[in-house]
């Protein structure tokens, strides 16, 4: 399965953490970013989850993210466990 088939989440609001929404789409992947860092590092943010989302399969999706601060390697990791979720694999 590669397409999301359910709304799930991952992370938290807790400072240097992203909290990640994500719920099946019809048309690409709508992006929708938060950051208390978005000025010096939005595109990078967007960047980062839209090469998760690339590599995991998903082409249509509807994405939340609120970061807090959080480093790439916890915003891959929440993009990729809120896909999981997505498809129902846990």
């Amino acid at each position: 399965m590669t397409e999301i088939v359910r709304s799930a989440s991952a992370g938290t609001m807790e400072s240097s953490d992203v909290y990640v929404e994500i719920e099946p789409g019809q048309a690409g992947i709508e992006l929708r970013l938060e950051s208390v860092v978005k000025g010096q590092f939005g595109p990078a943010i967007e960047e980062v989850v839209r090469e998760v989302l690339d590599q995991c399969g998903v082409e249509n999706a509807k994405v939340s993210v609120r970061d807090r601060g959080a480093l790439d390697c916890v915003i891959r990791s929440r993009v990729e466990t809120a896909v999981k979720r997505g498809r129902g694999n846990t």
